[in-house]
C-alpha cells in the first residue's frame, strides 16, 4: 500500500467491535471510541510465508492470509471523518491499525 500526504503509518494493536456477520462497528485507540461511519472495505492479501516462516505443523491452519478491513470512523456525530486500515496477521487474534489518514 502507497502512503500519502495525509497518512500517518503505526501498526499498534487495537480493539475491534464486530456485528454478528462480522462487520466492524467500533475500533478502541488510545483509550477512545471511533464508531465506524460508513461501510467498511474487507479485503485478504499473502505473506511471504517462505521469508517468514521455515516449518508448519501440520493443520496449523492458514499461515498466509492476511486480514485486512479499511473503514471510516468518527469520535462523534459532528467530528470529521478519519479512516483506518486494520490487519489481523495469519494466526493472530490481535487486530493491527497499520495506518490513519485524513
Amino acid at each position: 500500500m502507497t502512503a500519502v500526504a495525509n497518512e500517518t503509518t503505526i501498526d499498534v494493536a487495537v480493539d475491534v467491535r464486530f456485528t454478528p456477520g462480522g462487520t466492524p462497528l467500533a475500533v478502541r485507540h488510545e483509550g477512545r471510541i471511533w464508531a465506524v461511519a460508513a461501510d467498511p472495505v474487507h479485503w485478504f492479501a499473502r505473506d511471504a510465508w517462505w521469508d517468514t516462516r521455515s516449518d508448519a505443523a501440520l493443520g496449523s491452519g492458514d499461515l498466509v492470509s492476511i486480514e485486512y478491513w479499511q473503514v471510516q470512523v468518527r469520535l462523534g456525530s459532528n467530528s470529521a471523518l478519519r479512516t483506518f486500515t486494520l490487519r489481523r496477521n495469519p494466526l493472530s487474534t490481535q487486530w493491527l491499525l497499520e495506518s490513519i489518514s485524513d
